[in-house]
């Protein structure tokens, strides 16, 4: 009997270490990811006025007080060029996006084409209880809204009540989204920043700019979030928020408190609308934003940072610091999960989103990711 187990005890000791060292193989590895971070800076004077035609040389961006080096620029809806482009041809006579074949940082023009060229935009449209009365006129509104965006930017079109309905996906093509407008109803209680926060996370996924715009016309009465998670995670992530809430939500002084900070600390703004004829000025004012922008981003210095990172975007030039500049103030840098086939995929040190279902795990940024 003995000499019959020996074998087999002798097997399973040779085989033993070689299982231990595939699963070794196979586990993640956790990486902090810190790659382009890109930008979404508005400019304008004191009576809110854009200022146009800026050039690379006026802007300066600090990270922990940690100047960095802008790797591109664009303003308004033309393609972000690589910021060697202004050295070499400082005018606006020169070619956008006709940096050469492949930048110092290994991306093509195509790619990078891809990473920044238009916005992605999610509008997120309160079906709650309390859309009763002017249910209509807000479908109205956002119809105009997706029909006025520029052609190179693409459009989800969600709705929400206590639950998240995906009722278009991002597409480029306008009529379906419009067909996904007219095809909501009217739901029962608002549960906004459970619904926010998928959406931003559907949003993070994606390259370029990324903007989420919220009809609001409540206080949100369901939700298990808070609503500071949900703004770290839209900071984090690299996703300006866009919210039009109507004067019921300006009465209750909470809600418009709460509205303003997640704007303001993503570089978007807050509206509120006492009639239609708000909602629609609201909405063209988030198209002019848009359409003024300046886009830019940077690849971080070396920076022990590994917790939240402040950002701040100046104006140099005694001309220019009378404007105010409004950008997102700062992001985390988050662990990302990923195996040796997503690292040969890695295109130009940009490293593939981690995702988690089950908590708030934004990938880095932004528009560098891929």
């Amino acid at each position: 009997m003995a000499k019959k187990l020996f074998p087999l005890i002798l097997l399973s000791l040779v085989f033993m270490p070689r299982q231990t060292a595939v699963e070794a193989q196979e586990s993640p590895n956790i990486h902090v990811v810190v790659n382009m971070v890109q930008l979404n800076v508005a400019v304008t004077d004191r009576k809110g006025n854009y200022i146009t035609g800026l050039r690379p040389k006026d802007f300066v961006i600090l990270e922990d007080g940690i100047v960095e080096k802008a790797a591109t620029f664009a303003e308004g809806d033309e393609p972000a060029r690589n910021l060697s482009d202004f050295a070499d041809n400082p005018g606006p006579s020169g070619p956008p996006g006709s940096f050469a074949a492949r930048s110092a940082d290994g991306i093509t023009a195509d790619n990078f084409a891809a990473l920044v060229n238009g916005a992605n935009v999610f509008v997120l449209f309160d079906t709650s209880d309390y859309m009763y009365r002017g249910f209509v006129f807000a479908q109205d509104a956002i119809t105009e809204f997706i029909r006025s965006l520029g052609k190179a930017d693409k459009i989800a079109f969600y709705s929400y009540s206590r639950d998240l309905s995906r009722v278009a996906a991002l597409t480029a093509d306008r009529s379906q989204v419009l067909r996904a407008v007219r095809s909501t109803v009217a739901g029962d209680q608002a549960a906004l920043y459970n619904a926010l926060l998928m959406t931003l996370k559907d949003a993070a996924i994606n390259t370029g700019r990324k903007i989420v715009v919220v009809f609001s016309n409540g206080p949100d009465n369901s939700s298990v979030v808070p609503p500071e998670d949900v703004a770290e995670f839209a900071q984090s992530a690299g996703v300006s928020i866009y919210m039009i809430s109507t004067q019921t939500a300006k009465l209750e002084p909470v809600s418009t408190a709460v509205f303003d900070r997640m704007t303001a600390a993503t570089g978007g703004k807050a509206y509120f609308a006492k009639n239609w004829r708000d909602e629609h000025r609201a909405f063209a004012s988030i198209r002019d934003d848009l359409a003024h922008l300046y886009s830019l981003s940077y690849y971080p210095k070396p920076n022990p940072n590994g917790g939240w990172r402040a950002i701040t975007v100046k104006l140099v030039g005694d001309n220019l610091k009378k404007y105010k500049v409004r950008t997102r103030n700062g992001y985390r840098p988050q662990p990302s999960r990923f195996s040796g086939a997503d690292k040969a995929n890695t295109l130009s040190g940009i490293v593939p989103q981690s995702h988690d279902a089950e908590g708030i795990t934004p990938g880095h940024e932004p528009g560098g990711q891929r």
